[in-house]
């Protein structure tokens, strides 16, 4: 990978049981040599949920990256005049973000983000988790799919005997994801096999 001196987006919504997977590799940015500017959803703000409190969640964010936390649509608009990031990556990316990401609609600090980050043309990688991905939000993930400077962290069925409809990233392919998406490429396999337990 190729990070050292790249200014990263890390942008966080509400797959709350996701957000311990992201943390490690939050981290790998860092110790890539890149920049991360952390940006999280409202709900990432205010919920707290068994996985975590929203506190401990904010407070590991700032601990990790040394940077303050977008949280308002007011400080995400900047990101678009400064052209500051040269990615942005939404990890976990849920099916509400993902529903409104392709739909147009920018009602929170992080899609504020990515709508600044694709008015520069600059790729937006999504690291989906959502229950729904092969349900309703199939049209708007195939959307995305064919949307110029958006690339995806590659993803699979977790559960498709519990959820069938259900699609998460592999989390651990984050940076490489990044890295394949500055290059103008999509990291391959998009399409992955993951392990779950019936």
């Amino acid at each position: 990978m190729n990070l050292q001196g790249k200014t990263v987006g890390y942008a966080i919504t509400g797959s709350h049981c996701t957000l311990a997977e992201i943390m490690p590799q939050i981290q790998r940015f860092m110790d890539a040599g890149a920049k991360v500017v952390p940006i999280v959803s409202n709900s990432v703000q205010v919920t707290d949920t068994r996985f975590g409190t929203s506190a401990s969640w904010l407070e590991q964010l700032k601990n990790i990256t040394g940077s303050e936390i977008i949280t308002s649509i007011v400080d995400a608009e900047p990101l678009g005049p400064s052209k500051l990031l040269d990615v942005l990556v939404i990890a976990p990316c849920t099916g509400n973000t993902t529903s409104k990401l392709a739909n147009a609609i920018t009602d929170s600090p992080v899609l504020m983000a990515a709508k600044a980050q694709m008015r520069n043309l600059r790729p937006l990688v999504l690291a989906i988790s959502t229950n729904d991905g092969l349900g309703l939000n199939a049209a708007n993930i195939a959307k995305l799919l064919v949307t110029k400077n958006i690339y995806f962290v590659p993803f699979g069925q977790d559960n498709p005997v519990q959820k069938p409809n259900s699609l998460v990233a592999n989390m651990e392919l984050i940076p490489e994801a990044c890295d394949a998406a500055l290059e103008g490429r999509q990291l391959q396999p998009m399409l992955i096999q993951r392990m779950f337990s019936a």
